[in-house]
C-alpha cells in the first residue's frame, strides 16, 4: 500500500511593506531611491547653472510631479526641454519656483491666489515674497532704530545732563 503525499499548503510570498499609523500598508519597491536619498547626493553647481527636475524637486522638497503640475498651472514657468523631453530649469525659473513654493506652503495661498498674484505683479513675485518675509519680522520704530544706533553717544549725553542737574539743583 503506497501512501499518497498529502498536499502541502503554500504560504503566499510576502512583499516588503510598511505599516502606517492608520492601518494602511505601503509596498516598498526594491532599489528605488527616495526623495531623501536624492537630496543627499546633490552635486555642488554654480548659481547660474541649469538644473534638472530632480535637482529642483530635491531643493524644494517636493516630488517631480508637483513641479510638472505647477508648469501646467503657471505659464511663467518655462523650463528648457531637451532630447526625450528632459527638463532643464534656468536660475530665473528656480527663483520663481521657490517663490511659488513659499506662497503655497508657508503663506497658505491657493493655486488661484498665486496665479492672480503673478498676474498683478507681472510675474515678479520676488518683491511680494520679500515683503511678506519682512512683514513677519517685528517692526522697529525710527526712534528705536536711532537709539540703538547711537546708544553709546546718547548714554554719554544723559550722564552729562545728570551731572548738570546735580550742579544746578
Amino acid at each position: 500500500m503506497s501512501s499518497t503525499p498529502s498536499p502541502q499548503i503554500m504560504k503566499p510570498v510576502s512583499k516588503p511593506q510598511d505599516q502606517l499609523q492608520n492601518g494602511q500598508t505601503i509596498q516598498k519597491i526594491p532599489n528605488r531611491r527616495t526623495l531623501k536619498d536624492k537630496a543627499k547626493k546633490a552635486p555642488a553647481k554654480s548659481a547660474s547653472a541649469f538644473r534638472t527636475i530632480s535637482e529642483v524637486a530635491g531643493d524644494l522638497k517636493v516630488e517631480q510631479h508637483v513641479l510638472r503640475f505647477w508648469e501646467s498651472k503657471f505659464s511663467q514657468i518655462k523650463p528648457l526641454k531637451r532630447g526625450g523631453g528632459r527638463r532643464y530649469y534656468r536660475p530665473e525659473d528656480i527663483e520663481l519656483l521657490k517663490n511659488i513654493h513659499h506662497l503655497l506652503y508657508q503663506e497658505g495661498y491657493t493655486i488661484k491666489g498665486v496665479q492672480k498674484l503673478l498676474q498683478s505683479t507681472r510675474g515678479n513675485l520676488a518683491a511680494r515674497v520679500g515683503e511678506s518675509i519682512a512683514a513677519q519680522e517685528p517692526e522697529v520704530s525710527p526712534v528705536a532704530a536711532a537709539v540703538a544706533k547711537n546708544k553709546g553717544e546718547l548714554q554719554a549725553m544723559l550722564n552729562e545732563l545728570k551731572s548738570l542737574r546735580e550742579l544746578i539743583g
